[in-house]
């Protein structure tokens, strides 16, 4: 008959113990109408209950704090922390002892150790405690890997480990889009509006303790979330920045290039950095979390190889009075000179003052030319101005260029303020 050998004992044992904040004490309150057999019984026994709000007994919420009684979640952008243990048990001193955490994720193995050095020896009755902390940036399962080596005083090596595995949600649901500025002038149309949508998808509520964007190298940034009041700048969203669980909360930045790329034609076209989202949020009682998007792009919106903006155009005209607008041509390319002729077509209601056809001369890579050009109006209302037409006689290419501002037309007997 073949016996197996017993299993040996180790003479170390290893505890493991996350680190997290206390929780408000929670009891279920029980009650009944005083008609019932219990009468007041039990409405006395919440009311002597040390755990329970003096007046607010039939309330969930205590004042008392308890320790975690289990794991518990952890979200990404956390810290987790856990104390690691090791008690020798024996009654013998034991040498060389070595303890090793490693947090082993779906993508990298992370040695979480404070020291790498063994410990020369451990009496009976001691032990080794450490902490580890890490920031958690992967969502997903993880494994807590804590191994201990030593010598016994036989000289005999005996080694051990254990795992603890837990799962790493995510806490907030983030969505982005991008508006491209809606304006005439040339200062302005290449700033682009994001508005950030945030979902608190954890079920305890949080404290938004921040949301910045920082921008690439490229943009300047504005954030949009606040208003002026008496001379004192308060939060769009009120004085608590509390995010309910489920909530959604939206941030709005406006984005403007920086002057020397913005004079720079052509280098802010196709698809460009924006920058990140930084976000930092509180939980329970002072948990904190953070997190930062990856680079967020965008599509710049296409001007093509010529680009016709507006640098001066009044907001109202008199009927049937001339008036004046500055238009600036650039060119795109960063090779190509270009011989740009200019025509102007008339419309139902706006009329050129000029001479069309006329030639502009070269205008060379990424370089830009002021035009003023004349107008009137023959229909009072809100007209759109059009009919501009650049021809490029090397390529016999034309770009045509309508509906490219609005002015009001107001009848001459109305005063037309400056």
């Amino acid at each position: 008959m073949e016996v197996n050998p017993p299993k040996q004992e180790h003479l170390l044992a290893l505890k493991v113990m996350r680190l997290t904040k206390p929780t408000l004490f929670t009891n279920i309150p029980v009650t009944c109408e005083e008609k019932d057999l219990p009468g007041d019984l039990f409405n006395q026994l919440m009311r002597d209950d040390p755990s329970t709000v003096n007046g607010a007994e039939i309330l969930m919420l205590g004042e008392m704090l308890t320790l975690p009684q289990n794991f518990g979640n952890i979200f990404l952008g956390e810290t987790f922390s856990s104390y690691i243990s090791v008690h020798n048990d024996s009654n013998q001193v034991v040498k060389d002892i070595l303890v090793k955490a490693d947090l082993q994720t779906s993508s990298q193995r992370l040695n979480l150790s404070a020291s790498n050095a063994a410990v020369a020896e451990l009496k009976p009755d001691c032990c080794i405690d450490d902490v580890i902390h890490h920031e958690v940036k992967e969502i997903g399962t993880h494994i807590l890997v804590c191994a201990v080596s030593y010598t016994t005083q036989g000289g005999e090596k005996m080694y051990f480990r254990k795992f603890f595995k837990f799962q790493v949600l995510k806490p907030l649901d983030v969505k982005t889009k991008f508006y491209n500025a809606e304006s005439d002038l040339s200062s302005v149309t290449d700033e682009v509006f994001l508005e950030a949508q945030i979902q608190n998808i954890t079920t305890s509520p949080m404290f938004m303790e921040k949301v910045s964007l920082e921008p690439s190298i490229m943009y300047n940034v504005a954030e949009l979330n606040s208003v002026s009041q008496a001379g004192e700048c308060l939060t769009t969203f009120g004085s608590r920045a509390y995010l309910q669980p489920m909530d959604t909360r939206q941030y709005l930045y406006c984005l403007k290039p920086k002057k020397e790329f913005a004079e720079k034609a052509g280098i802010i076209k196709g698809v460009t950095v924006i920058g990140k989202l930084d976000i930092v949020w509180k939980t329970n009682l002072g948990e904190r979390g953070r997190l930062q998007t990856s680079q967020l792009q965008r599509m710049a919106p296409g001007y093509g190889d010529v680009r016709l903006s507006l640098e001066a155009i009044p907001d109202t005209v008199n009927l049937e009075e001339p008036f004046h607008i500055t238009c600036k041509i650039t060119n795109c390319s960063s090779e190509r000179t270009m011989d740009l002729v200019l025509e102007m077509c008339n419309t139902n209601s706006i009329h050129w003052c000029g001479i069309s056809g006329r030639q502009l001369g070269k205008l060379h890579p990424s370089s830009s030319l002021c035009l003023a050009l004349t107008l009137l109006s023959s229909v009072q209302g809100l007209q759109s101005v059009s009919g501009l037409r650049l021809t490029d006689t090397f390529l016999k290419r034309t770009y045509e260029y309508d509906d490219i501002a609005q002015v009001c037309v107001v009848s001459s007997a109305i005063k037309v303020e400056s």
